[in-house]
């Protein structure tokens, strides 16, 4: 097998020798003890059988805490530390310097310690303030700096042969037979051995698919080359199911998270200046098995309604939607079937983009605009009495599908009814003109298709141009949507986009013996995994795409479309975003005014009833209101003038009054999981900065 690598302590150091790494050492000023046993498992505390070595992997720990004999006295082993025992008087500090050097040779400590340190702290504030935009605001910079940091620090090995412990080390205790037939006993060509990005190292040590996905935006802007390595990390052979499925997480590989990955890759291909052709081929390529496996795996009907089960969002639904059902009903999702609609148009995008280097790929994206129109057309389509679309709410819901025929919306106001919005994008003519073989079969399927081409596929006329819009809502359904998401009764929290609407606080939808209520902080209904998170807070990636959407439609519609504000709610400002990540599609800027003059539009076979235009006084543009989104995001983390942040906690809390006033203390921010719906306080894992350093790209792009 592979050499062990080897430490051995002494003299206040310690000393590795490793087949791929070479020799290392690591010394630390004044004389500490070194303490060394093995990375092994303690098998007989688990397992109740003899060990690998007679130093397991807890050695170290038991020894400092207990002062039990758990360190091998011949200093020598595969695991080692540096122990330092120190008295701090009150109000005093003492400082540790360590230092890590190639080869067999003590590193010295001395003055050049100290100048080296400054050196690398002017080298990354001068890389920090590179990164930051003009008129960026000193306490936006610090966020945006910690975010990233936080981001990058996030990086950890990551070793899990599915194999191997499925079935036992071979100098190791067999492991139990459950395991066969347990968690990931279907996933045994996963073998990982890599840095990836984690979501916390300290609470969440394993990847996790789609919350890598959202952490490639902000990292494309500090090292795309990373960003696009992790993308395609979890498309290799040794991690991708040979099904096309992506792993989930290392607990269970099998559940389904949100197929957010083909708009990470867009993002970053467009971040990083959208010509790296070849990621953009690899990702695709491989993205098509993984389409594939939701059509094949996720649409038991065939209908392109689809059931994804709990998608990521802890069930945020009546109960958990990774179970099987009873009496062979079908839940179909209006979230599952949303985001196939924003895959499908993700998917149409790239092959686009590919195809001004290679004409082959304009037959795929082909392929993808229909399926999106398919997608789009069975959310509105009526089969039985029922579509998942509510006409008299105006909103999507999941539906419970029996059988005999019958079936049961679940009326509960969530991001499930949102996530249809998502599926959202605009083709201008002058872009198509590049595109023959597209152009000819996106215009016969809009002619000899009109009967579902209309449910999802508006065509805009604006001085003398002509854009066809992709969303699965009208302008009509489009209004009656986001005048839930404006309305603070509802969606709108004064720090972002809540997960459940508030209206359920008062009126909790009930099905049987469980029931959704709107719960702003820590769910009191334990499903998946014991966690059902979703059902109030704010989360930051479900956020970031609805920001995303409103950016996109507000060009697709030339401004014709305006939310209303409610309760007194200050006007934000109609902005544009300092950068816009979509700005390339065919060599023409997206960002292209339209043109002058007043909008027509058509749709046949619907008829636009409901919603009227609010009057301009009252109203907002899209892009006003993403910017208001963002700059409420933003404002969880930025102190106001006596030094509070509302990711803190409220004032008088130990964590809040720290984080105030204390000079070590204040100016450290913590990037939480997720936030509480109504004061914005920070939940869950306090240091996942990971999805949460999208904060960084809301700086970057609507900063003003």
């Amino acid at each position: 097998g592979a050499a062990v690598p080897t430490i051995t302590g002494g003299a206040g150091s310690l000393f590795a020798e490793h087949a791929d790494a070479g020799a290392l050492t690591l010394t630390g000023d004044g004389d500490p003890e070194t303490l060394v046993c093995d990375n092994e498992t303690n098998a007989r505390l688990l397992f109740g059988t003899p060990g690998r070595s007679a130093f397991p992997k807890d050695g170290i720990n038991d020894n400092v805490v207990s002062h039990a004999e758990t360190v091998n006295p011949d200093g020598v082993g595969t695991k080692g530390s540096l122990h330092y025992t120190i008295t701090v008087p009150a109000g005093e500090e003492r400082v540790v310097k360590v230092r890590l050097a190639a080869g067999k040779r003590l590193p010295t400590i001395d003055t050049s310690y100290d100048e080296i340190l400054e050196r690398r702290k002017a080298e990354a504030d001068a890389f920090f303030a590179d990164l930051t935009p003009a008129g960026t605001t000193a306490d936006e910079a610090l966020v945006l700096r910690q975010s990233i940091a936080g981001l990058l620090w996030g990086k950890q090995y990551f070793h899990y042969n599915v194999e191997r412990w499925l079935h036992g080390d071979p100098a190791g205790p067999v492991p139990p037979a459950s395991r066969l037939t347990g968690r990931n006993a279907g996933w045994e060509h996963f073998n990982a051995r890599d840095v990836i990005s984690m979501p916390d190292p300290w609470e969440y040590p394993w990847f996790a698919a789609w919350d890598l996905a959202f952490h490639c935006v902000p990292l494309a802007h500090v090292d795309p080359q990373f960003a696009k390595r992790q993308l395609i990390l979890m498309l290799r052979e040794w991690y991708m199911h040979p099904s096309g499925k992506l792993a989930a997480y290392e607990w269970k590989f099998d559940d389904v998270n949100p197929p957010v990955h083909a708009w990470a890759a867009l993002r970053v291909f467009l971040i990083d200046g959208g010509q790296d052709f070849e990621f953009l081929s690899r990702i695709f390529t491989k993205l098509l098995l993984n389409f594939t496996w939701w059509v094949n795996r996720k649409d038991s009907e065939g209908n392109n309604v689809f059931e994804g089960g709990f998608l990521g969002l802890d069930n945020i639904t009546v109960f958990d939607r990774s179970e099987t059902l009873p009496g062979g009903a079908s839940l179909e999702q209006s979230d599952a079937t949303g985001w196939m609609g924003m895959f499908s148009l993700v998917m149409m995008r790239m092959a686009l983009e590919l195809a001004k280097e290679n004409a082959a790929y304009e037959g795929l994206a082909t392929k993808f605009f229909e399926h999106y129109v398919y997608i789009g057309a069975a959310m509105k389509m009526m089969r039985g009495n029922r579509t998942l679309w509510d006409d008299a709410d105006g909103f999507f819901y999941d539906l419970l599908r029996y059988p005999d025929g019958t079936n049961v919306p679940f009326r509960v106001r969530s991001l499930v009814g949102l996530i249809p919005l998502y599926a959202v994008e605009r083709l201008e003519r002058k872009w198509l003109e590049p595109f023959a073989v597209f152009r000819e079969n996106f215009d016969w399927f809009m002619k000899h298709r009109a009967d579902i081409v209309d449910y999802s596929v508006t065509t805009v006329h604006h001085g003398g141009e002509t854009t066809h819009i992709l969303a699965v809502v009208d302008q009509n359904q489009l209004q009656h949507l986001l005048a839930r998401v404006a309305d603070p009764a509802e969606f709108l929290s004064t720090y972002g986009l809540r997960s459940l609407s508030k209206a359920h606080q008062a009126n909790p939808f009930s099905f049987g013996n469980a029931s959704v209520t709107y719960e702003p902080a820590e769910a009191s209904t334990k499903l998946k995994g014991g966690n059902s998170n979703w059902r109030g807070p704010i989360w930051f990636p479900t956020t970031f795409l609805m920001i995303e959407t409103l950016r996109k439609l507000e060009k697709a519609y030339s401004g014709n479309v305006r939310v209303a504000l409610r309760n007194g709610q200050a006007v934000p400002a109609d902005v544009t975003p300092r950068h816009d990540p979509d700005a390339i599609l065919a060599g023409t800027r997206a960002d292209e005014a339209i043109g002058a003059g007043a909008a027509q539009t058509r749709r046949r076979g619907m008829t636009l009833t409901g919603v009227p235009v609010p009057p301009p006084e009252n109203t907002t543009t899209l892009t006003g209101l993403a910017a208001d989104l963002a700059k409420r995001m933003t404002s969880i983390f930025l102190p106001d003038a006596e030094g509070y942040r509302t990711s803190n906690g409220p004032r008088g809390s130990r964590q809040a009054e720290l984080f105030a006033h204390d000079p070590h203390w204040k100016d450290l921010i913590w990037f939480f999981e997720y936030f509480n719906g109504d004061t914005g306080e920070g939940l869950g894992a306090s240091h996942q900065t990971g999805w949460t350093a999208l904060v960084a790209s809301l700086i970057d792009e609507w900063s003003v």
